[in-house]
């Protein structure tokens, strides 16, 4: 009998992976038909390329300074031109895609660390668990994201890593709400039931049953975090309390930038259409992503 037990297990578990793999050929098909989607993951794919491989797109270095060279209009030799100081401009963008997608990947993954715990904690237990961490993230939700990074940048000080902090404490909020939103939707399945009739326990729940349910929202939320993120770590490094000169990085380019916007155009246009481009690719992809894992929201 036991081993007749162990087949049928055996057996629901490879119809269970047969489902799973199904699904995800039919978000990848969904994801594929939607135009605007091949659109942002186009640009994502251009932005990751341009940035990893910056070291083969450009001859030169990004800190690389030259004073007969300052000021120089896009040309073959510099295709964006150069800076106040003669740095060639298209390197310090490359690098500095480099540098703003590192930093918001430290804030989101800490964004979503955080709020998946939070999220879920408040989603599974409920009562007053869900009451005082809700009431909480009300509370931070209360105060404008920008301005709460810009707190918590001053606090903390300027940085790479302490900017990445700011912009992953200051958007936590968010995906908690999303996570206890979907912890509710399932924590009272049948197979939620069925784990704790057989004795485990609220972490082992959590962990194994929980959060692997959770992996579609997520996937949408860190695919759109990411372009608001960088657009975040922009703004702190414009206003001088992100990452400071000489590291490039696409908000202090346009920072160092703004004083000559009226005499020199590609100081602010380049480093800006850098920006608009990753933020339009991240967040096409990222609704392309929401539509292709719940068809239900487009319809």
């Amino acid at each position: 009998m036991s081993g007749k037990k162990k087949k049928e297990t055996y057996i629901q578990s490879l119809e269970g992976l047969t489902r799973k793999h199904s699904q995800w050929r039919d978000v990848i098909h969904r994801l594929f038909k939607n135009r605007l989607a091949i659109v942002g993951l186009i640009l994502v794919a251009a932005v990751l390329f341009a940035t990893i491989f910056a070291n083969f797109l450009t001859p030169y270095d990004y800190s690389t300074q030259s004073f007969s060279d300052r000021f120089v209009y896009p040309c073959l030799a510099h295709p964006f031109g150069t800076d106040q100081y003669g740095r060639d401009l298209l390197a310090r963008i490359l690098y500095g895609g480099r540098v703003s997608l590192i930093v918001a990947l430290i804030a989101v993954v800490i964004s979503l660390v955080i709020g998946a715990v939070l999220g879920a904690v408040a989603g599974y237990f409920g009562g007053i668990y869900d009451t005082v961490i809700m009431r909480v993230i009300d509370i931070i939700m209360s105060i404008p994201g920008l301005l709460l990074a810009v707190a918590i940048s001053a606090a903390l000080g300027t940085g790479l890593l302490n900017t990445g902090i700011a912009v992953g404490l200051a958007s936590i909020p968010g995906g908690a709400r999303i996570l206890r939103s979907t912890v509710m939707t399932i924590r009272d399945e049948q197979y939620i039931e069925a784990a704790r009739a057989e004795g485990a326990g609220h972490a082992y729940i959590i962990v194994h049953h929980v959060l692997p349910n959770t992996i579609a929202p997520l996937i949408v939320d860190a695919s759109l975090k990411v372009g608001m993120a960088i657009l975040t770590i922009s703004s702190l490094s414009f206003v001088g309390l992100g990452v400071q000169e000489p590291t490039p990085e696409w908000g202090a380019i346009l920072s160092s930038g703004r004083a000559y916007i009226r005499d020199f155009w590609p100081l602010v246009i380049f480093p800006g259409l850098a920006i608009m481009t990753t933020l339009l690719g991240f967040n096409l992809l990222g609704d392309g992503l929401r539509d292709a894992l719940d068809p239900k929201l487009k319809q």
